[in-house]
């Protein structure tokens, strides 16, 4: 049987045709997996750059928290703690992954009541990678959030200031920001380039504990008793500084009101500032003591000198007078122990204007404080005096200055004539002496000790010796009128006590202040004797045995203390 060409056709053609169809096929097949292939592509570098860029956000914000380290403790000259970080919870959000915003912010209100609901809804209703809720939350509250597992909310660890002690040394210590940066008192101290370099040389790391001069059990007795004085004498502040007379270094220093640095914002409540660095006051007859070691160290006045206080001095249209004067001549001594304003004018004049306002500068008030805190005010005191104003000047009015600077200058006349700028951070005696200057001789700073100390034992200290007695405390009352309104109102007192003790070898100058102080009872007064006075006495019968001051009874220490040239005349009266 024999084949033709027409048997073969069909076949070969149908053969062909699903060939044909096969290679279309996988042509499209492997155009859609191409296509697959690009989509999911782009779709993974998609999520890889959302990922990195919510990572960055996150990383960021986590870097710029750790970029600061933890601060230093900060500790008394006892090693007791004052400050410290401790590590707490805050709260964030990643709102690109809050997937129902407003169960998020339904849940976050009920347990944040505090937060304003329009603004919580306007921070999670974005499109950041990282936003903060709440910083600094309660372990209790953490624990309340994230049992709500509310997607795209979350908690970092960050550190905190506490300061175990609360109110204690508040203005000393300051406070921090909510980004643990010190914004007030030691606190902004310690992030300055001057700390740093005195951490170099001290060769100390920097998360080494901070040590102050302060002496935590000082401190707690001094606040004490000025908090007691705000309710037993009803007065609008009080405050007080404590400083070693030989080193420079603050022990205590208080002013109340004062502040929580737990809570930074209560430092802003009005009254709340450090009056003993950021106050400057007419600080009344304590400025005798200042004008007796000017004049006394001029030469131009013997210890020896009388003066004449029987009648008031005028300038001009100005009369001064003397508050319960004696109306008779003065020796110098009485001069200071009477507080008599006629004879202090007097023996400024007898030592010259100029050579007064000189004297002052001598002694620092022209200086701004030589303290580790920025809170502080220059002295205000005309640079030239005429002559009624060096006459005012010379027993505390017309002039105001710090009452540290005050502090400072009692610490010098007692201390030999050597004056030390204070500190608040430990320093030895040998550094001490490198920074001393000299302001009066040794013979006055002596004979300022005797008058400190009579007027303690005869003068208008009398009240806060018998509280003191036997810790040989002298110093000198100040009273003022405030000036209200651009005037001296007589109806409001400042009141002030500077003292030193004890006077056979001086340790510690105090100065204590009372703002507007009332009676304490009907036989009572206003005056600093009555307030001032008589809290300078209870702290240092609270402090002295703190301090190793052993109680000396003998009538012997204050005879010796009299100049010789006193001593056996009533000129010593």
């Amino acid at each position: 049987m024999s084949i033709g060409a027409a048997d073969f056709e069909n076949p070969i053609a149908l053969e062909g045709g699903k060939k044909s169809r096969k290679n279309l096929t996988n042509g499209r097949l492997r155009l859609v997996i191409m296509f697959l292939i690009v989509a999911f592509g782009a779709i993974g570098v998609r999520l890889v750059m959302l990922g990195v860029s919510q990572a960055g956000d996150i990383g960021a914000q986590t870097a710029r928290a750790a970029a600061a380290p933890a601060r230093p403790p900060i500790v008394d000259r006892n090693g007791r703690d004052l400050a410290m970080d401790i590590l707490v919870p805050s709260l964030y959000a990643s709102p690109r992954q809050i997937i129902d915003l407003d169960e998020a912010v339904e849940k976050l209100s009920a347990e944040l009541p505090d937060l304003e609901r329009e603004w919580l809804r306007e921070k999670l209703d974005g499109n950041e990678g990282f936003v903060w809720i709440k910083r600094e939350m309660s372990p209790a509250a953490q624990e309340r959030i994230f049992n709500l597992g509310i997607p795209g909310i979350n908690f970092r660890t960050e550190s905190k200031r506490y300061y175990p002690g609360r109110n204690i040394a508040s203005h000393v210590l300051g406070s921090v920001n909510v980004d643990n940066q010190g914004i007030a008192g030691m606190e902004k101290y310690l992030d300055s380039d001057e700390f740093g370099i005195v951490r170099l040389a001290q060769n100390a790391d920097v998360s080494a504990p901070a040590m102050l001069s302060i002496d935590l059990r000082v401190q707690y007795a001094l606040q004490a008793e000025l908090a007691d004085a705000l309710v037993r004498y009803q007065a609008i502040a009080a405050a007080g500084v404590i400083v070693d007379v030989v080193t420079g270094e603050v022990l205590a220093m208080v002013s109340l009101p004062d502040f929580d640095p737990n809570d930074p914002r209560s430092a802003l409540e009005e009254g709340r500032f450090n009056r003993i660095t950021a106050g400057t006051f007419e600080l009344g007859s304590t400025f005798k003591t200042v004008t007796m070691a000017g004049a006394l160290d001029s030469g131009a006045v013997q210890i020896t000198d009388e003066f004449d206080a029987r009648e008031p001095i005028r300038f001009g249209r100005f009369t001064i007078n003397d508050y319960r004067g004696k109306r008779r001549i003065l020796s110098l001594s009485e001069v200071y122990k009477y507080s008599s304003n006629i004879g202090t004018i007097r023996v400024m004049q007898a030592m010259g204007k100029d050579n007064y306002r000189a004297f002052l500068t001598r002694v620092g008030f022209d200086d701004a404080l030589a303290i580790e805190l920025p809170e502080t005010k220059r002295s205000s005191i005309p640079h030239v005096f005429s002559e009624v104003g060096a006459a005012t000047a010379s027993f505390g009015h017309g002039l105001s200055i710090t009452p540290l600077h005050m502090a400072t200058a009692v610490a010098a006349f007692v201390n030999d004539g050597i004056m030390v700028p204070p500190t608040l951070l430990i320093r030895t005696e040998e550094q001490a002496a490198a920074l001393g200057t000299r302001v009066i001789s040794s013979a006055t700073s002596d004979q300022i000790r005797y008058l400190m100390r009579l007027n303690a034992l005869e003068g208008s200290g009398r009240r806060m010796n018998q509280i003191s007695d036997g810790y040989m405390v002298g110093g000198k009352t100040g009273t003022a009128d405030k000036v209200v309104d651009g005037r001296y109102d007589d109806s409001k007192n400042f009141t002030a006590f500077a003292s030193a003790f004890p006077m056979d070898d001086p340790q510690y100058a105090m100065v204590i202040l009372v703002d507007e102080p009332k009676r304490e009872n009907e036989q009572s007064g206003t005056t600093a004797g009555w307030n001032a006075g008589e809290v300078t006495g209870r702290v240092v019968q609270k402090i002295a045995p703190i301090l190793g001051i052993m109680p000396n009874f003998s009538e012997l220490s204050d005879t010796e203390m009299v100049p010789l040239v006193l001593r056996d005349t009533d000129l010593g009266d």
